[in-house]
């Protein structure tokens, strides 16, 4: 959609603070390592120092990778550069694995020829009582080196930047803060269980980042969506700290289109200027409007589109009757029972074809759980109705494990063997190794791969158990193990050219007609997008193969989000009896049970999650005025020809 100045001018009516789109993290973090080298290279020709405001976190990692391959690639030389990072946890060592001094050398500084005293980050090991005087201290060091350029930000989901949580004044300094629960849980990844997240952390202030003369925000996903639309169109607030950034001089968000979903020029584009009409902009438009509204699509009016800025839609169709009627029987279209097509039966507007009556379904699971949790209705529903059913476990999903688990199951298997009169002395010494490791285990060090090994079986057994359940043979259950996941950190490898071609090479021997695929890039921890760009990358080497051209490719949603409901095109809808068969499917994964080790911000069971949401998309298609059903698990479909 091409955006003229009258249009640039109705976007600025709702964002106060200038937004900045990419297509991606990546994309939008080259543009501003760009920005970065650019300043620094005007500062070495004037023979000053450039100095940095720099971030720590996931949100900057693109951004600190795209600057060392600018060091090393293009001789960006950063001898003239200062820092100051915004905060770090209290107290932690310098050297502690989730310390930010730590993260920074890794992530930058190790890598580039800054000058060892030219970076400054606040000391996570300072006495309580000399806090005060450090922080005093610290603003007087950014202030002497002339202050700050450029000030990198991240961004909360509760709005904070920095350390500086909802509530936090815009005339505060660098200071001891207490940690927000959500912003804990968010980053409690990074530590083996919640209790070990610092509950403090020393961070600058609010007013110490509006003295910069430039603020660059950095938002990727569409878990940071909200948040940003609420900062920058919101009412500027110290309950929305980020918010606060609207009364900076020279501020800009930086951000993909995933994160940028909500804002207005996405969300309702129709309110910031002329629209081009495409079938998906009017079914948004239709069923924006009716749940706005709180009406069903077919009692929308002519005065309800009018009134709404959608007067075009009833110029273009001349009655809200006509419009009403046409999307509602698209949206109804949606709506089967069965997701492999239904046999015998000639409905042009069905979701999935009829034929061939029985497909090779493959489902594409990143875990070893995401298959029965975000589409385990269907996934029972395929076998079911006769299809060649196949599941694809992307990773081993082993350090997802607690170690409490591990050695519960450890000690199951010593207590097997000894029942049953079986040498159990290399399990004992296996498990008397484990008891010692985990006792001097630092959080987030990596296990030994003997227990990586154990808790990928735990995870593996629960897989199989998941796929007999369901009714899968065990030839049809297949552990890929893709090697770019196997770092025993929460940290990942890129995808590499190992695990495209394991995935080509299990395309061509299934010769699947349907493709299922987690296209939920929500997940906090990356693993769900590399597995589905794995997909991508392999599917696009196999296109030119015969049974190719036949294979349709779904794409489902994870524990983290659902689809919009405009998005969807195709619903399968559950019984109350579904959804407790889903349930009982999801509690064979007991490793993940009561306990999740990676929630995010979110401190439900993935099961309640699941049911939550499968329950909202049944709920909004029945707002809608259609049928009405416990839960409905909803597809779109991805075109790779």
């Amino acid at each position: 959609m091409t955006i003229n100045h009258q249009e640039i001018e109705l976007i600025d009516s709702f964002e106060q603070i200038s937004v900045e789109i990419h297509p991606t993290a990546k994309e939008g973090s080259q543009a501003v390592a760009k920005e970065i080298a650019t300043l620094i290279r005007e500062k070495q020709a004037a023979k000053e120092p450039a100095v940095l405001g720099l971030a720590t976190g996931s949100t900057p990692k693109y951004l600190y990778a795209e600057l060392v391959r600018l060091h090393k690639e293009e001789g960006l030389s950063f001898k003239n550069v200062v820092t100051f990072n915004l905060d770090e946890y209290y107290p932690i060592e310098p050297d502690a694995l989730q310390s930010y001094n730590r993260f920074m050398k890794e992530q930058l500084f190790n890598h580039i020829d800054i000058p060892e005293g030219n970076y400054h980050i606040p000391d996570g090991t300072v006495p309580k009582e000399q806090i005060k005087a450090y922080a005093e201290a610290y603003e007087r060091k950014i202030e002497e080196a002339g202050g700050i350029d450029i000030q990198i930000l991240g961004i909360g989901t509760n709005g904070h930047i920095g350390f500086n949580e909802p509530g936090s004044s815009i005339n505060s300094h660098t200071r001891l803060v207490t940690l927000d629960n959500s912003t804990r849980l968010s980053n409690a990844f990074e530590f083996s269980n919640m209790s070990q997240v610092p509950r403090l952390a020393v961070t600058t202030g609010i007013s110490t980042i509006m003295k910069a003369k430039k603020v660059i925000l950095l938002a990727w996903g569409t878990h940071k969506a909200k948040i940003v639309c609420r900062s920058v169109e919101g009412n500027s607030t110290d309950q929305v700290p980020a918010s606060l950034l609207q009364q900076h001089r020279n501020c800009k968000f930086v951000v993909d289109e995933q994160a940028a979903t909500e804002l207005t020029r996405n969300k309702e584009p129709w309110l910031t200027g002329d629209c081009e009409w495409t079938p998906k902009l009017i079914r948004k438009a239709v069923t924006s409007l009716a749940l706005k509204l709180n009406k069903p699509i077919l009692m929308l009016t002519d005065k309800d589109y009018n009134n709404n800025g959608l007067n075009d839609l009833i110029v273009q169709y001349g009655s809200a009757y006509e419009l009403n009627i046409e999307e509602f029987n698209a949206i109804r279209d949606t709506i089967t029972g069965w997701p492999g097509g239904k046999p015998g039966a000639q409905l042009p507007n069905h979701p999935e074809r009829s034929k061939p009556e029985h497909k090779r379904a493959l489902i594409f699971s990143p875990h070893p759980d995401d298959d029965i949790i975000s589409m385990g209705g269907t996934f029972i529903r395929l076998h079911e109705q006769g299809h060649d059913v196949h599941v694809a476990y992307q990773t081993s999903g082993n350090i997802a494990v607690t170690d409490e688990f591990l050695l519960r199951f450890i000690d199951f298997a010593v207590g097997f063997e000894g029942m049953f009169d079986i040498d159990r002395a290399k399990s004992s010494q296996i498990l008397e190794d484990a008891k010692a490791f985990i006792q001097i285990k630092k959080p987030s060090q990596k296990d030994t791969p003997e227990i990586r090994a154990i808790k990928g079986l735990i995870r593996r057994c629960e897989a199989k158990a998941t796929c007999r359940y369901v009714g899968i043979p065990e030839e049809n259950v297949h552990f890929q193990n893709l090697p770019f996941y196997e770092t025993g950190l929460v940290e990942k490898k890129p995808m590499g050219e190992e695990d495209i071609q394991l995935t080509v090479d299990l395309l061509r021997q299934i010769k699947p007609h349907q493709i299922f695929c987690a296209g939920d890039l929500a997940d906090p921890h990356g693993t769900h997008k590399v597995c589905l760009d794995t997909i991508f990358a392999a599917l696009e080497r196999v296109k030119g193969d015969d049974w190719a051209k036949d294979c349709w490719v779904w794409l489902y949603k994870g524990a983290w989000q659902e689809w919009d409901i405009h998005e969807i095109e195709m619903a399968v809808p559950m019984s109350p009896d579904q959804v407790m068969q889903k349930r009982l499917g999801i509690f064979i994964h007991q490793s993940q049970k009561d306990v999740v080790p990676f929630q995010g911000t979110d401190s439900r069971e993935f099961w309640q999650r699941a049911e939550e949401r499968n329950a909202n998309t049944a709920e909004l298609y029945d707002k809608l005025g259609l049928q009405k059903y416990a839960a409905m698990e909803a597809f779109v479909r991805y075109h790779f020809m």
